[in-house]
C-alpha cells in the first residue's frame, strides 16, 4: 500500500472514528484545513473540528467510496496529493440549530477530500461535503 494511501485511511477511519490523538501523528504542525466556511490551523484545530461533528452524531462511521487516488504535487515538489470520496453515517443526537429531526434519526451524506502531503504527513486539506443534503434530512432546511 502506498504510504499516502495508508495515511489517508488513518484520517478517514481512525481520526473520524474518534481517535483524535492520531491527528497529531498524521498532520504537520503547520497544517491548514479548508472547510467550506471555516479554516483551521494545526492538528489540534483539525481534531476539534472532528470532535464537534461527533457532538451532533452517535455511531459515527465513515466509508471509503472511491480512492484514495495518490499523485504528485503540482510543480514536482516533495510530497504528494491524495483525493478520495467518502460517506458519513451516524445517528443524530440533537443540538443543530433549526433542525427538527428527532434524536436517533439516521443520517448519511457524501463528500470528497483532497490532501497535500509533505514529508509523510498531511500539510493542507480541502473538503467538499453534502451539508445541504444533511441539513435537509435533519429538517433544518426545506
Amino acid at each position: 500500500m502506498d504510504p499516502l494511501d495508508a495515511l489517508y485511511r488513518r484520517w478517514l477511519f481512525e481520526v473520524w472514528g474518534g481517535d483524535l490523538a492520531v491527528a497529531a501523528q498524521i498532520l504537520t504542525p503547520g497544517f491548514t484545513g479548508h472547510w467550506p466556511n471555516l479554516e483551521v490551523h494545526g492538528p489540534d484545530e483539525a481534531a476539534e473540528q472532528v470532535r464537534r461533528s461527533h457532538e451532533y452524531f452517535t455511531g459515527v462511521r465513515t466509508t471509503l467510496d472511491a480512492g484514495p487516488v495518490v499523485g504528485t504535487v503540482p510543480g514536482g515538489g516533495e510530497g504528494g496529493m491524495v483525493a478520495a470520496a467518502w460517506s458519513f453515517h451516524g445517528s443524530y443526537r440533537g443540538g443543530i440549530p433549526g433542525a427538527t429531526a428527532a434524536p436517533g434519526t439516521p443520517v448519511s451524506f457524501r463528500g470528497q477530500d483532497i490532501f497535500r502531503a509533505e514529508d509523510g504527513r498531511f500539510a493542507e486539506y480541502w473538503v467538499v461535503s453534502d451539508v445541504l443534503g444533511m441539513m435537509t434530512a435533519l429538517g433544518a432546511l426545506g
